[in-house]
């Protein structure tokens, strides 16, 4: 397929890419704009560590065409927080210091803040059922989970 220009809104910022409407998503993030948050993983779209948000629900970005994501607000890792005012998510997972290597905590951060915003009181099973497409090689799934619920205890206490 032929490159065309194609207008994308990443992190509140209007970007023109010149690629083949049919590029992955990803490929755009990491090699074009060089926001390194979303990770290649499987290329399948299963494993989750290329999550995104896309008008607010997480969407495995190796496989989403550039050409769908025109007119669509598209968020990053690096567009949640930043080092000095980390989200709420963000801060959790540091705080449960919820890594070993840290590639899967790209799909697992921005899938427990697409639930949050949709619900943002989840239940354990809630969290647990949001997060079982993510996958963590490295068994940190412990402390993966005790980020997410106090993530939901932070984000419930800012609401309320």
């Amino acid at each position: 397929m032929t490159e065309s220009t194609i207008r994308l809104t990443v992190n509140g910022r209007i970007h023109e890419i010149d690629a083949a409407p049919d590029t992955a998503l990803l490929y755009v993030l990491r090699n074009d704009l060089e926001l390194n948050g979303p990770k290649y993983g499987c290329g399948l779209g299963e494993c989750g560590s290329c999550t995104v948000l896309i008008d607010g629900v997480a969407a495995r970005s190796c496989v989403i065409p550039i050409e769908g994501c025109v007119g669509r607000d598209i968020v990053t890792l690096e567009g949640l927080g930043s080092r000095e005012h980390p989200d709420p998510v963000q801060q959790a997972f540091i705080r449960e210091q919820a890594a070993q290597c840290g590639y899967c905590l790209n799909g697992m951060i921005m899938t427990t803040r697409a639930l949050l915003d949709r619900n943002p009181h989840p239940t354990e099973s809630e969290l647990l059922e949001a997060l079982r497409y993510n996958l963590c090689r490295c068994g940190a799934h412990v402390e993966i989970m005790r980020a997410a619920m106090r993530a939901a205890g932070r984000v419930a206490e800012a609401l309320d």
